[in-house]
């Protein structure tokens, strides 16, 4: 490209991107999407970096450039950047109105209002259109020069637009969107970093780091609020309209302001924003009311350095400063586990605050919160009030200086119904595993247990389970196979009492039944509503319809799952470290055991095929129990995948591993670390007897295995499934002809017994019909499994 032509299509990229951004900060009105943007961006970079002449200052990729500095310079401001008095009730308001009134003689004046953002004051100084430095408030004298920083913020404009004045400095607020904020600090706890305390902070400190490149990467924001020295403009006469002239230059402006007239004005404005204030973008603390008119202004002049003519309406407070008295711990309905400050009481945004959430056990280790600590909470509208920060120099110490109370630590069991607490690898939430027994989770369990997708029992919806636990009817969902049609009139009598709502039509001896004659009958029909739905009623954390279908096609029967070591849940496709850790641990907790037992002896159908099918005793091996063991955190780093595979062709079994010893398994290509590691796992007291129990389990479901398949109408027969079938999945009809006896393969030869072909058969259809193979359709199909009972 030449020199002009390329100097054509940086000014076109740099005028695109000032454009985006202008659409997006100043009108919230994005004009291409962020990919789209990037390329510019890296467009403009490349045509820069080949034409290095083209490179000016204020291009959009010169915002991080600089290096890191050894300290801030001291700017002086020309005009001061003065501090505002505050009101904190309607009186001072009041009064605030009243003084203007009474010294300008305008009995109703008009006021500029915007929401007061909280963030870090800053005055941005504009030559000839040109940003050329940008300093901090400081102590409204002198501040310091941290342009580098600020070119960092896309919202803020390097070139400002149209006809600007010779100078223009413009004031504002550099903020950290709430949204923004909120990212960055998952990103940073993922990262293992330190999280920022509140958005005011981390616009705060992201302003001061001597890096901007630092600055760069923290999402901040900003908005101009008013003018500091200004040449070569005739302002306009108001100050609302000095703020519409600014955004025409490019410069974002609060979308919040407005004008509002007299008192009455001020006070529906302050509780307009106020009512939004949870909702807005941005934190804010307050809304400011300048006088619009200019000449009325200086008519009021100032007082030390506040103007007379503004003031900060404050909204209450939502941080304040407050002494842990003890941490408890919440359990969901879902069974999280959630910790809680108990507080000495202080009020927070107008409400009185006792509690405040920690979270979960990450939170706690992150603060360190201890009973005794003075911490700041936080509390904002309808959320529930939260622990920020701990003042670690006001903590309680012994006579030695040591801390009088230990860190906190997350308790063992759930202490609503006494169940292990698990936290999953990976995951910030610890639960309590009582799934079907804690009371906490009761009705939770109860509704996903009868809904549509599950049990299927129709007419028991959440009123009526509410109900049932409410007035002691049911504990868990076992307890519904007990309850008769006596029991649903009696709740429901009690319930109406309760409620001050009888129907007169029960008052004068006439009392509906049928409502509770379908309830029972959909109880009891929901018994044989099969493995499947039973294993996706009964609540497992992680396991949905699809992985409740595959561990019911797998192993056949809810007794060869109950008693499964996650080692062989693995086995099943798409069941992966997580999920077979979550099933292992829900079915050893005993309290879950005694409700399933109890819905078995309720008549509860636990069935699925009968039999483990041959694709997981196919996957059942040595190979497989040793990748399984790694998987779920045994100590064989080192072992590779290759390693495992020779082991598992030459060992038929754990003892057979034994004997091949140290030197054997180094034979093999395994190295050494790893083999003595391996061969030290099976005395481990933890692991090894693990291994051996899940070995025999796997010895168990492939000897069951082949003594169904012997028996079966389908035994010896070969089969192969085709097209799709509209009634059940190919997978689902599979297990079911394998329960049967069958060996279902994927192509078709000689040795095919038969063929289901489903809907739009291809090949395999046409490869049977060429070879003289039976085939089946969908109708046959059904027919066979229904006489045979699968």
């Amino acid at each position: 490209m030449s020199n002009t032509s390329a100097a054509a299509r940086v000014a076109e990229l740099r005028r695109l991107i000032e454009d985006a951004n202008y659409r997006y900060f100043v009108l919230d009105d994005p004009s291409i999407p962020d990919a789209e943007y990037d390329r510019l961006m890296r467009e403009l970079q490349a045509l820069e970096a080949e034409h290095p002449e083209l490179l000016t200052p204020d291009s959009p990729t010169q915002r991080v450039g600089s290096q890191a500095a050894r300290e801030f310079a001291e700017v002086v401001h020309e005009v001061p950047m003065l501090s505002l008095g505050n009101a904190f009730s309607e009186d001072e308001v009041r009064d605030f109105v009243r003084r203007i009134a009474e010294e300008t003689g305008d009995a109703d004046p008009e006021f500029s209002v915007e929401p007061k953002i909280d963030g870090l004051a800053i005055s941005l100084r504009y030559e000839d259109g040109r940003m050329v430095r940008g300093a901090t408030r400081g102590d409204g004298l002198t501040g310091e020069d941290v342009t580098a920083n600020l070119r960092t913020v896309r919202a803020i404009p390097l070139v400002l637009r149209g006809e600007a004045p010779a100078v223009l400095e413009v004031r504002g607020e550099v903020y950290m969107p709430k949204a923004a904020f909120e990212r960055f600090n998952a990103q940073a706890l993922a990262r293992g970093e330190k999280p920022l305390a509140n958005p005011r902070n981390g616009a705060a400190g992201s302003l001061r780091q001597l890096d901007p490149r630092v600055t760069a990467r923290r999402p901040l924001s900003f908005f101009a609020y008013g003018l500091g020295a200004v040449q070569g403009w005739d302002l306009p006469a108001r100050h609302s309209e000095t703020l519409a002239k600014l955004r025409a230059f490019g410069l974002p402006v609060c979308p919040e302001a407005d004008v509002a007239r007299g008192l009455a004005g001020l006070l529906a404005y302050y509780a307009r924003i106020g009512a939004r204030r949870d909702a807005l973008a941005y934190d804010i603390d307050g809304v400011v009311y300048k006088l619009d008119r200019y000449e009325q202004q200086r008519a009021m002049g100032f007082v030390a350095r506040a103007p007379r003519w503004a003031i900060a309406h404050k909204y209450p407070a939502q941080e304040e400063l407050t002494v842990v008295e003890g941490i408890d711990v919440q359990v969901g309905r879902t069974g999280a586990i959630t910790p809680v400050a108990r507080l000495k009481p202080v009020q927070v945004g107008g409400v009185t605050v006792t509690n405040a959430t920690l979270h979960n056990a990450d939170q706690i280790a992150r603060l360190d919160v201890r009973v005794g600590d003075s911490v700041i909470v936080r509390r904002a509208g309808d959320v529930i009030p939260e622990v920020v920060r701990v003042i670690e120099e006001r903590r309680p110490r012994d006579a030695n200086g040591e801390p009088l109370h230990p860190p906190y630590a997350m308790p063992a069991v759930c202490p609503a119904c006494g169940s292990a607490i698990v936290r999953e690898a990976g995951e910030a939430v610890a639960r309590c595993s009582g799934g079907l027994y804690c009371p906490a989770q009761r009705k939770q369990a109860l509704i996903h247990f009868a809904s549509r997708r599950a049990m299927d029992i129709e007419g028991l919806g959440e009123r009526i389970i509410e109900d049932l636990v409410d007035l002691g009817y049911v504990e868990t969902v076992a307890d519904l196979y007990r309850l008769t049609l006596e029991d649903f009139l009696e709740m429901k009598r009690r319930a109406d009492e309760r409620d001050g709502t009888v129907p007169e039509t029960v008052k004068s001896g006439k009392i509906a039944t049928k409502w509770a004659e379908n309830l029972v009958e959909a109880i009891d029909r929901s018994r044989g509503a099969g493995l499947e739905r039973l294993l996706f009623a009964l609540g497992i954390m992680q396991i949905g319809e699809e992985t409740a279908k595959a561990l019911a096609r797998a192993f056949g029967s809810l007794e060869e799952i109950r008693h499964a070591d996650a080692m062989l849940l693995l086995a099943v496709p798409d069941v992966g470290p997580k999920v077979a850790q979550s099933v292992a641990a829900f079915f050893a907790e005993p309290h879950n055991q005694q409700v399933i037992d109890a819905l078995l002896a309720a008549g509860v159908s636990a069935q699925g095929s009968g039999a483990p099918s041959s694709m997981l005793t196919s996957r059942l091996d040595l190979a497989h129990l040793l990748s399984a063991a790694k998987a779920l955190g045994a100590p064989l780093a080192g072992l590779g995948d290759t390693s495992i595979e020779r082991i598992g062709a030459r060992c038929a079994d754990l003892a057979a591993l034994r004997s091949l010893g140290e030197h054997g398994l180094i034979a093999l290509g395994v190295p050494a670390a790893p083999a003595a590691a391996l061969l030290a796992l099976l005395d481990d007291p933890h692991w090894g007897p693990r291994l051996r129990a899940a070995e025999a389990q796997m010895h168990a479901l492939r000897a069951r295995a082949r003594a169904d398949a012997r028996t079966g109408p389908l035994t010896g027969k070969t089969v192969v499934l085709t097209g799709a079938l509209s009634s059940l999945t190919r997978e689902e009809a599979g297990a079911r002809l394998e329960a049967l006896g069958a060996k279902t393969v994927s192509s078709v030869s000689k040795k095919t017994s038969f063929v289901v072909a489903g809907e739009a058969a291809g090949s395999k259809l046409a490869k049977a019909r060429e070879l003289g193979v039976e085939v089946w359709d969908e109708a046959r199909l059904l027919a066979f499994l229904a006489e045979h009972g699968k």
